[in-house]
């Protein structure tokens, strides 16, 4: 959504930092005061932690929330409790030094992504959790990557430097190959694993250590006096590109870069995305988050110093406190007790209690009642946001997620780019008396989810639920049986195959009946012929009334009845054409009764000659992975039935695979892919198109038809 900057951004010098520190009412700052993070990074790595240890050390908590004892203020859900990760997007608003920093705490699971990387949408800033121990792994790098692609600026916190096996220099080393230059430190440990006891601040060159709830700063230790003068020379190195000329005096030796230009640099630099600081610490014992919190106040970038914001209308907008009223939506709640919870981001003006805005999508209007700040669950009532800041609001009836609401009514964010859903699962009620129920909280949890959908599939029978993955599954599952009280159970996703024939036939359809009073005759001769790619086609070719008008919609209708319980395996028939040329009738027992069942007759026995066959539905695949795993995906498309139709390179090097795969091999492809590529991979699909089922396969569903029927399943 944030576009290119289109100016330069000047970081807080010292002498300014001062009057940004003074009090300021954090339940509405204004814009300048604000400053929008969000955590991203692969599950363990520490995000919540982070959160958690940030809102402890500004006196928001009164403990220290840890996911793993279940007494976490951001994963409260039940289902968070019990898994022990982030599922759903969490807010801690955090005052500091006269600042509100909004913290957005993610998921960093594949199935919940979706939640991810609308919460990216809405701030300025990508703070990456790294573990020191793991590295930076898959999830990061495909977050990473929506980062360059939203224009976010991006900061990074090796976190956990006190664990066995720790290795600082290894990490950043990682981190330069896979994220480039532009990657430098801006602090490093005082010793590592078991040793960590501090950090040296490289910015102010001072050494800082955290214990029982206070810090100390001090001068660096000598040990360590060449390893910070070595990173703040690069530091140096890499800011200096911020400023042309000052760039150009410093490499040609003449000065080098005073505190006051490094510091004023630094903030131009994040947000040109120049400079991506690296920070280190740790969560569990608090060392390295005051650093990181003073820097996110004074140098990251404020909600006005980013942007523009892209409009659907390929216009932009920025972020203006003097703006008529507007905010978007970036996530949905659906809260037990509160209700429907809407989450947005104030893009204009300033947002009050009692504004009646326009909804751009659906262009009603909706009064908001209140305006809260929430910290995990726990919300408090505020009498206004100001363009930049992150609130909640409840009971928006007819908002969803992406949605804009202005005082004209004109303003609209470019659509959010949720990852489509490309996992099927058929979906029943255990017990029958629970459709209902099921219905009603499926269909509630795709509301307010984009990343979930349902719909009903009349020709199979199925409820088909479609979601990022077996995960969101899972939790789907878990809450219906927790909020409901119902269970549900999984099918497999029957795919609809359909028949055809291959040859012209015809045959008699012959129905007699005698009962004693009036009895029942229809009489008639069907010719059948494939008509491929025109579907059902009719024709009366009857002369001289051997059948009276009036009976020969019926054998049309007998016809298309028998068509849809096909002839092989119990498939729709398509792509025939029908033509009735002959036959005969009774004067007093034939009736439109008995010609229908004359139809059908004729059809099966027309089929029986015209060699019918099956047809499967085709999907078009495109899957992007690196390069590594090109011969996987073609070998494990072979075994798919798939073939290959091109190959490509994207702007990021990686290579598109384009296959032809039938549906029913891939049904279950966003949970095989993450299996072939270890999660690096990604894919879209499309059903498009018939063609013929290999005859082993046709033979294997036939038989499974007809053993189904002989168990009276059909």
């Amino acid at each position: 959504m944030f576009l290119k900057q289109e100016r330069p951004v000047g970081a807080v010098a010292p002498a300014t930092a001062a009057i940004f520190r003074e009090a300021i009412d954090l339940a509405a700052p204004g814009t300048e005061k604000v400053r929008n993070i969000v955590l991203v990074g692969q599950d363990g790595a520490g995000k919540t932690s982070l959160a958690e240890a940030m809102l402890h050390l500004s006196g928001k908590t009164s403990r220290m929330g840890t996911t793993h004892d279940g007494k976490s203020n951001l994963d409260y859900d039940p289902e968070e409790i019990k898994r022990q990760f982030t599922i759903s997007t969490a807010i801690a608003p955090i005052p500091h030094d006269g600042f509100k920093i909004n913290v957005l705490d993610t998921s960093g699971s594949d199935d919940f992504l979706g939640d991810t990387i609308a919460a990216m949408e809405a701030v300025e800033m990508a703070l990456f959790v790294i573990d020191a121990v793991a590295g930076p792994q898959i999830i990061t790098t495909k977050l990473w990557q929506e980062a360059e692609r939203e224009r976010l600026c991006r900061a990074i916190f090796i976190n956990h430097i006190d664990r066995e096996n720790a290795n600082f220099d290894t990490i950043v080393d990682t981190l330069v190959d896979q994220f480039g230059q532009r990657v430098g430190v801006v602090s490093i440990p005082i010793g590592v694993d078991k040793d960590f006891a501090g950090i040296i601040d490289i910015l102010r060159m001072k050494a800082r250590y955290f214990k029982d709830g206070k810090e100390t700063i001090a001068e660096i230790p000598a040990e360590y006096a060449g390893d910070a003068q070595a990173a703040r020379d690069k530091l140096c190195d890499l800011v200096a590109e911020a400023d042309d000329e000052l760039m150009m005096k410093y490499l040609d030796g003449e000065e080098q870069l005073t505190q006051d230009e490094l510091e004023n640099l630094l903030g131009k630099a994040i947000a040109q995305e120049i400079f991506i600081p690296v920070f280190v610490g740790s969560t569990i014992i608090g060392q390295g988050i005051k650093n990181l919190m003073d820097d996110i106040v004074t140098y990251f970038p404020a909600p006005d110093a980013h942007g523009p914001i892209a409009l659907a209308n390929g216009e932009t907008v920025r972020i203006d406190e003097s703006g008529e009223p507007a905010f978007f939506i970036f996530k949905t709640l659906s809260d037990a007790f509160v209700g429907r919870l809407s989450f947005i981001k104030v893009i204009s003006g300033v947002i009050e209690p009692g504004q009646e805005l326009i909804n751009a999508t659906t262009g009603k209007k909706e009064r908001i009642a209140h305006i809260y700040v929430m910290t995990g669950k726990e919300t408090d009532d505020v009498k206004s946001a100001k363009a930049g800041d992150i609130v909640v609001i409840p009971k928006l009836s007819e908002a969803h997620t992406g949605d804009t609401f202005s005082t004209s009514g004109t303003l609209a964010i470019a659509p959010l780019p949720f990852p489509k859903p490309l996992y099927p699962v058929a979906i029943e009620a255990a017990n029958k008396k629970d459709e209902d129920k099921l219905g009603d909280f499926l269909a509630k949890s795709a509301d307010v989810d984009p990343c979930i959908t349902l719909h009903r599939d009349e020709e199979t029978h199925q409820t088909i639920l479609t979601t990022l993955g077996e995960g969101s599954v899972s939790l789907l599952l878990s809450r219906l049986k927790e909020r409901t009280g119902v269970e549900a159970k999984l099918l497999e996703v029957r795919v609809p195959y359909r028949e055809t024939i291959r040859k012209v036939s015809q045959a008699q359809g012959r129905h007699k009946k005698q009962t004693g009073g009036a009895g029942q005759f229809g009489d008639c001769w069907v010719r059948l012929e494939p008509n491929p790619g025109s579907g059902y086609e009719f024709v009366d070719e009857i002369v001289g009334g051997k059948i009276p008008r009036g009976f020969i919609p019926a054998v049309d209708k007998g016809i298309k009845d028998a068509m849809v319980e096909g002839y092989l395996a119990g498939y729709p028939m398509v792509d025939v054409k029908a033509a009735v040329y002959d036959g005969s009738y009774h004067s007093v027992d034939s009736n439109e009764m008995a010609f229908k069942l004359a139809g059908r007759l004729a059809f099966r026995a027309c089929c029986e000659k015209a060699e019918p066959y099956l047809l499967e539905p085709m999907a078009n695949v495109e899957v992007t992975v690196d390069e590594e795993y090109n011969g996987t995906i073609m070998g494990d498309f072979s075994t798919r039935r798939g073939r290959i139709t091109g190959t490509d390179t994207d702007t990021r090097g990686r290579s598109v695979i384009k296959a032809r795969v039938p549906y029913a091999e891939v049904v279950t492809y966003a949970r095989d892919l993450r299996s072939l590529t270890r999660g690096v991979g990604s894919f879209e699909l499309e059903v498009e198109g018939y063609e013929e089922v290999p005859g082993d396969v046709a033979k294997k569903l036939v038989a499974e038809y007809q053993a189904a029927r002989a168990e009276g399943n059909k």
